[in-house]
């Protein structure tokens, strides 16, 4: 009898523990300056929809991301907004914070932590202030 590998998505919970890493995220995002500045809408709930969606895609839920936006294509999308390792440093630090507030297992904490800690990275466009 084999067993069945879950992904990590469902490892983790599913798509409550992504809704609510999305909404603790942006709970943090609303009352920063420079990460809000860079938010088109005054309500945030499409954004914290999007990077749910996308999240939970990546990981291994359903594709709805893909299904409804199209190729994530993360760079491009990102190239718009000024991403200064300040800026990356404040997503970093609100990402933590809501991912702490998941109470994950530690090697789920640091499987999610290191890849949000690269795509921060990979985002960051400019040097300059």
């Amino acid at each position: 009898m084999s067993e069945e590998l879950l992904s990590f998505y469902d490892e983790v919970g599913g798509e409550p523990v992504f809704a609510k890493l999305a909404h603790e995220f942006y709970k943090g995002v609303a009352k920063d300056p420079v990460l809000k500045a860079m938010y088109p809408e005054e309500d945030l709930g499409p954004a914290e929809e999007r990077l749910k969606l996308f999240l939970e895609q990546y990981w291994g839920g359903p594709s709805t991301y893909s299904d409804t936006r199209g190729h994530p294509r993360l760079r491009m999308r990102h190239m718009p907004f000024k991403i200064n390792p300040d800026a990356r440093d404040r997503w970093l630090g609100h990402m933590e914070h809501a991912v702490d507030t998941l109470k994950l297992p530690p090697l789920q904490r640091e499987t999610l932590l290191e890849y949000l800690e690269r795509a921060a990275y990979a985002m960051t466009n400019t040097f300059e202030d």
